[in-house]
């Protein structure tokens, strides 16, 4: 029956990074610096709220979009600290997490034949999505750039079939993210032309040296910034996700969101609840703790003559592979094997990505500590 299949399902694959994370699992005493799981726990009070909501009986339907008090938290989080106005009526869509934001967005707004814009490397979760849609993915060269998809990077891509770009920023895989400056120069580009922006923003209170920006401060009209609490309050679990856009736009997606998933889980969005208001800080701990193991990953990378573009957020690097490598994935496995110490190929984040490999520190300074010194001996052996 396989031949049967819709032929773009055929077309793609499983994420290289848990294709990589699944084939390394059965080795023993592994230090895993794969996934982007935050390793704190989610704070009390949300759980809190959560075991609430269910004797409570919040176990029904919400509104399509989400409790409206949820979205009115989420209006005034993101006003509060990122200076965006949302109208919690009809701008603003709870989702089953970021992935299902991004996925009824894109399957939104393209079209067969239409052109989105990456960067690479990139995290793998859109290409798959572009192609269901009929649409082709353009992956940008970023990798003498610093890894930023600037608006010169951009220009350099647009076509008369471009309808989309994405702003991962910050950057999984690279950790990277755009000034204000870099994106006023984006929105100056494409200002007034048919192509949208979708802003993936989910790594936004993790940003270490400067406060984040986003682009719909200057480009709401065409601007979709997804968010949520997966990675700011350690809630991946949770699968709740925040859709931003201007109500032209949120209009249409929500029709697609409401033939997806009917609504976002009600415990979870009670749970929401709580972390976008008395929880609305709780990031600020994690990232100092994020910066700590940020700038001592910085520091024994560079011992070891590795010399990675320093990330400003999210809580990963993209590092070069040391010399006489060329494969990403034989690289990755022999150090598994030898070195007992796993991550990811950079070929899992695009062709752009070979050459590279991920490493996550959402790890303590223990575990991180081990997995470098033995990173350090195998590169010296």
């Amino acid at each position: 029956m396989n031949k049967f299949i819709n032929h773009r399902v055929n077309q793609i694959e499983i994420s290289g990074i848990r294709k990589f994370f699944n084939l390394v699992a059965p080795y023993k005493d592994v230090i895993g610096l794969t996934i982007g799981q935050p390793d704190f726990p989610t704070p009390s009070h949300i759980k809190e709220a959560a075991k609430k909501a269910i004797d409570n009986d919040f176990t029904v339907y919400t509104h399509n979009a989400g409790f409206l008090e949820v979205r009115e938290a989420c209006s005034l989080y993101v006003k509060e600290k990122y200076n965006l106005d949302y109208s919690a009526e009809n701008e603003i869509i709870i989702t089953s997490g970021a992935s299902e934001a991004i996925d009824v967005s894109l399957r939104t707004i393209l079209e067969e034949g239409d052109e989105v814009i990456l960067p690479g490397p990139v995290y793998p979760g859109y290409e798959p999505i572009i192609k269901l849609c009929g649409a082709k993915p353009i992956y940008a060269d970023v990798t003498e750039k610093d890894f930023k998809l600037t608006a010169s990077v951009i220009q350099t891509y647009l076509t008369p079939k471009t309808k989309c770009f994405i702003l991962p920023y910050p950057s999984n895989p690279t950790g990277v993210s755009l000034s204000r400056e870099e994106l006023k120069e984006i929105a100056e580009l494409v200002n007034g032309k048919g192509i949208f922006v979708l802003a993936d923003e989910i790594y936004s209170e993790l940003v270490y040296d400067r406060p984040h920006v986003s682009i719909g401060e200057f480009l709401k009209e065409q601007t979709i910034i997804i968010n949520g609490l997966s990675k700011s309050h350690s809630m991946t679990g949770w699968r709740i996700g925040f859709l931003f856009a201007d109500e032209s736009i949120c209009k249409q997606i929500l029709k697609v969101h409401q033939y997806n998933v009917t609504c976002a889980s009600s415990i979870s969005q009670k749970a929401a609840q709580a972390a976008l208001t008395v929880g609305k800080n709780d990031a600020l701990p994690m990232r100092e703790e994020y910066k700590k193991r940020r700038d001592y990953v910085f520091e024994r990378l560079n011992s070891m003559g590795l010399k990675p573009v320093k990330p400003d957020g999210a809580f990963y690097f993209f590092v070069k592979l040391p010399n006489g490598w060329n494969s990403s994935f034989e690289f990755a496995l022999e150090l598994v094997e030898k070195a007992k110490v796993a991550v990811v190929p950079g070929s899992a984040f695009s062709p752009l990505g070979e050459g590279y490999f991920r490493l996550s520190y959402a790890y303590s300074m223990e575990t991180l500590k081990e997995a470098f010194d033995r990173l350090d001996k195998f590169l010296n052996t």
